[in-house]
This record gives C-alpha cells, sequence and structure tokens, in this order.
C-alpha cells in the first residue's frame, strides 16, 4: 500500500485544537493496526521555537535527535506512542533557509528563485521525505495558522499541489473550523465555517471533511446546511464538541466516524480495534479516587502551555497512581525565604520547573529548601535541578555565595558552569545540548527502583552544568550523585538519600511521557506526593457517583 496523506487545515480562529483532531485521529487509525506519524508545518519566519520566549510560543518540545519543536509534537508523540524527528516539524524559516542555501550553492542553474515553483517544492520535498521513508502508512500533515493568512498561503498551494502529484486517491483534506454559540441569538451560526471554506476553495482546496468545533451540539438541520453550503456529504461533517479532557477526544471522534470515513475515503485496510487500554487510562482519568495537589513553581506560570509536557506527564502519572494531581502554579518571583511557607502550605509535593535566566532564582531556591527541610517530596527538572545544588551548596555544605555563571560570571563557588564546549558559541538557535543521551544509574537510588533499569536514555536541552571540579563539596555535604553521563562524565541525577524523596534531574523527562509509557519518575514522584498526602491527612477523597460511561 501507497503511503496515504491527510491535510488538516484550520479555520475562523486558531487554538481550535488542530493539533489534539490530528493526534486523535492518529490514535484511531494505529488502534487499527496503520503505521501513522504527523508532521507539522509552521507558517513562522523563526527556523524553529528554539530561540523564543515561553510567553510567545509555550514550551520548546525536544525530540530524541535534538530537534527543537513545537509543542503539538508532544501531543503527537503522547497520544501515538511514537518517537518523532526533525522531520515532523517545518517552519517557514526552514524552508526559506534550505531554499537560499541552494540558491547559494547555485543548485537553481541561475534561474530566478521565486515562490512557485521553489518554496512550493521546497514545502513538497519536506512533506515527501517522511511518506517516501517507507515507515508509514499514513502522514497527517497539520497546517499550522488560520485559513486565510498571508503566511499560510504558499502551504495551501503546496498542498494543492501535492494532492495532483501523488494522486488524489491517496490524499485527504480535512478542515477544522468554528460554529459558534450566539447568545443574544440562541443558536448556533454556520457563516463562519462557510466563509472559511470558500476561503480554502477560492485557494484550490476543496476539503473532503469538515469538523466543527462548537460548544453546543450540533442537531441535523446544522449538519445539513453545513454540508449543503460547504460541498461535502452529511457523514462527513464531524462534531468536535467540548471534553473534560483530551485523552477523551479520540472516542468521542470514534462515536462520530471520524476514523470511518477517513478509512473509507483512502480505502484503508485496517484490522480490529484495540483501544483497550486508552479506555482504560481515560476512565482513570475521569474518575479517580481522590486528589492531591502539587506546587508547580516557576518563572512562566501565567502561561500554562510553557509547561505543557509537565502537566501531561502529570495527568499520565495521576492515573497511574489512582489519583488526580492539582496544579498549584506558583510564580517563582513571589516567593521568598518568608513566605514560602504560606506559599507552599498544604501542597504534598514541589516541583521546581525549567526555565533560563536569573529572573526568579531566589524565589525557586527558597521553594527548594522549603521542600528538603520540612520533608515534602521534590523533584527539580534542568534549571529545578541546577537551583537545588546550589541552594544544598549555599544550606548544607557552607558555601554560602554558591551560585551559577548564568547569573554571576564571577562567582567564588561556580557549583553551575557553563559547560566547556558551549563557551565560544555565539549563535543562540540549536547549539544547546541537545537531545538524547544516556544516564547510568546508582543501584538502589530512587532514581534506578523507579525506572527499573540502570541505564536509560532522557531528552535534554541545557547549556550549564553542575561543575566537576567542585562537586567533590556537594558528595562530602550527603548529597548523592546517583546519575552519570557515562561518556562525559556529567552529573544528570541528584538525591538526597534520607529524604522520604528527593530527587533532581539535568534532563527533562516530561518529554517522554505517552499515555502507553507514563514516564517513572514522574510516577514515583506522585506515589511519593500521595504517601505524603495521606500521611498529613492533605489527600481528598473523591466521593464517586456512578462511573461515567466511556464510548467503546
Amino acid at each position: 500500500m501507497s503511503t496515504k496523506y491527510i491535510f488538516v487545515t484550520g479555520g475562523v480562529a486558531s487554538s481550535l485544537g488542530k493539533g489534539i483532531i490530528c493526534a486523535s485521529l492518529g490514535r484511531l487509525l494505529v488502534a487499527q493496526g496503520l503505521k501513522v506519524t504527523i508532521q507539522k508545518l509552521d507558517p513562522y519566519i523563526n527556523v524553529d521555537p528554539g530561540t523564543m520566549n515561553p510567553y510567545e510560543h509555550g514550551e520548546v518540545y525536544v525530540t530524541d535527535d535534538g530537534a527543537e519543536t513545537d509543542l503539538d509534537l508532544g501531543h503527537y508523540e503522547r497520544f501515538l506512542d511514537i518517537q518523532t524527528s526533525q522531520t515532523n516539524n517545518v517552519t517557514t524559516g526552514r524552508i526559506y533557509y534550505d531554499v537560499i542555501t541552494k540558491e547559494r550553492q547555485g543548485a537553481y542553474l541561475g534561474k530566478t528563485v521565486q515562490v512557485i515553483p521553489h518554496i512550493t517544492d521546497e514545502i513538497q520535498s519536506h512533506v515527501l521525505e517522511l511518506g517516501n521513508s517507507g515507515e508509514y502508512d499514513i502522514v497527517i500533515v497539520e497546517i499550522g495558522g488560520t485559513v486565510g493568512d498571508i503566511e499560510s498561503l504558499p502551504y495551501i498551494e503546496a498542498v494543492r499541489q501535492l494532492r495532483y502529484n501523488v494522486g488524489r486517491k491517496n490524499t485527504l483534506s480535512i478542515h477544522l473550523t468554528l460554529v459558534p454559540y450566539l447568545a443574544a441569538a440562541g443558536e448556533l451560526k454556520t457563516k463562519p465555517t462557510q466563509h472559511s471554506v470558500k476561503t480554502l476553495s477560492e485557494s484550490g482546496l476543496q476539503p473532503d471533511i469538515i469538523v466543527c468545533r462548537s460548544e453546543r451540539e450540533l442537531d441535523n438541520s446544522i449538519r445539513n446546511k453545513v454540508a449543503r453550503f460547504c460541498n461535502v456529504d452529511l457523514e462527513d461533517v464531524i462534531a468536535s464538541l467540548d471534553a473534560k479532557s483530551i485523552y477523551e477526544v479520540p472516542l468521542l471522534m470514534k462515536e462520530e466516524g471520524l476514523d470511518k470515513r477517513v478509512i473509507e475515503k483512502l480505502d484503508l485496510e485496517t484490522k480490529e480495534y484495540n483501544l483497550d487500554n486508552w479506555i482504560g487510562f481515560v476512565e482513570a482519568v475521569c474518575d479517580p479516587s481522590g486528589e492531591i495537589e502539587v506546587a508547580l513553581v516557576g518563572k512562566y506560570v501565567e502561561h500554562h502551555d510553557s509547561y505543557k509536557s509537565i502537566v501531561e506527564a502529570f495527568i499520565h502519572a495521576g492515573a497511574v497512581n489512582d489519583c488526580k494531581v492539582k496544579v498549584r502554579w506558583v510564580q517563582s518571583d513571589d516567593i521568598t525565604k518568608e513566605n514560602a511557607a504560606s506559599k507552599l502550605e498544604g501542597v504534598s509535593g514541589v516541583l521546581v520547573a525549567p526555565g533560563f535566566g536569573g529572573r526568579g532564582i531566589e524565589g525557586k531556591l527558597s521553594a527548594v529548601e522549603y521542600a528538603r527541610v520540612n520533608g515534602v517530596p521534590f523533584f527539580g527538572i534542568c534549571l529545578g535541578m541546577q537551583c537545588a545544588v546550589i541552594e544544598y551548596a549555599r544550606n548544607v555544605c557552607g558555601w554560602k555565595e554558591a551560585n551559577s555563571t548564568e547569573f554571576q560570571s564571577d562567582s567564588e563557588y561556580p557549583i553551575i558552569d557553563i559547560m566547556p564546549d558551549q563557551k565560544d558559541i555565539e549563535n543562540m538557535g540549536g547549539t544547546m545540548r541537545l537531545g538524547k543521551y544516556a544516564c547510568q544509574l546508582q543501584e538502589g537510588s530512587y532514581s534506578h527502583l523507579a525506572y527499573g533499569e540502570k541505564l536509560v536514555y532522557e531528552r535534554h536541552r541545557h547549556r550549564y552544568e553542575v561543575n566537576n571540579n567542585l562537586r567533590y563539596k556537594l558528595v562530602e555535604g550527603g548529597l548523592s550523585l546517583v546519575g552519570m553521563n557515562p561518556e562525559r562524565d556529567l552529573v544528570e541525577i541528584v538525591e538526597i538519600p534520607e529524604h522520604p524523596w528527593f530527587v533532581g534531574v539535568q534532563f527533562h523527562p516530561e518529554l517522554k511521557s505517552t499515555v502507553n509509557n507514563p514516564q517513572p519518575l514522574f510516577v514515583d514522584f506522585v506515589k511519593a506526593s500521595l504517601k505524603h498526602a495521606k500521611s498529613t491527612d492533605q489527600y481528598k477523597p473523591l466521593k464517586s457517583t456512578a462511573k461515567k460511561k466511556v464510548a467503546k
């Protein structure tokens, strides 16, 4: 079977959830024995989101091969349980960079380089790279932005051409649009959808299926109206309503018949559904036995997408431990030694989040000290781990001026220092220690017990590390260096053995947590926080009424 391509566009408004629809459709197709991957085409001119402010873009998702990508790739991996790569995220910046590089090399033989055909051909080549690999039955391609945006026009044109180049029978166009409810009129309005589809059609791309995002049920009259004026069959109008959890969306799309229509239109050969694990997970998420509260201490907590993978990893770990993990968002700028107890009172665990720069660092240090001194389970990730090391060096080892050279270049005790191979780097984009690296675990440590193996591989994104020349002081003070990179002898994990659960990691474990494979350290951290909650009367039982029925 030749590779099939599904193109997903969005209209009317942004943030309708194209990524979740793509991931949900992918999950349903994978559950029927098909090999699926998803690609995101982003219309911004940045080469990748690596240099973007988290307030602008949310978290930067990192793949095994070191690509800094859009956060939607996290959804793809979590839903499909696959590994994505550099090829799965393409930006306008990358497209133009590649075309200009080829032009400078003389690849176009002196021709005038233009948007059509050179830019659109380059877009097609990136899409076909996945399909031509021979690994996938289906490539789902999410086109970022909204139909009608100037930035999206080359992508729409490239898709139009590609549908003919690979054959119409091998492609499908899905358009996600908004059907808003006007309270004043007391009715749903289809006109925005009609205009969106008309705009798309004027670019030469007629959708085969229309997914209607709405907060109200779509009755037959609404569905008929969309079908009639947008040139699709009635069964190709799919409702996408609000869900309690994003993980319910695949089951709701199955009820709507989205995957069935895709399979019919692309003439796909499938196997019988195997959604048992997914259904069990959704039931665990929607109807847990109890609730605990965990503090997430960070610099960007006003923008929750900055920590998207951490939040999702908490959901996965909560399902394993039969509890809901409620996140208390704590702005690190607001914490001091004096108010740390009041800011963190009542939480059953403290996670100090990743980040860059000196703002809010003293607040993070105060949060670490609170968790360490009071025996509250602690989890530090990347900068959070570095803060744990600085706090320990200051308050346990006696180096009161210990710091990171990221915040104080002339520190007398630079317990955290820039990595030697990072010192002469000038370009910021794509130059950090990125991607998958090995970590050797100390037998019997919390981390070893959580993973159940001695050698693990996790994803990194950092320039600073524990200073190997000064780490002896940490060991003398009782901090255990339980995870080491075997190739370069770099500290990857620190623990306090006598603490109920105190773990700091240099890598980003949240990036590898999926529904089918929850990240072990998150599972163990939630388990420790649950134990702490029950021992301190912070555990909140949730009265379970009749179990919510989940579509099967």
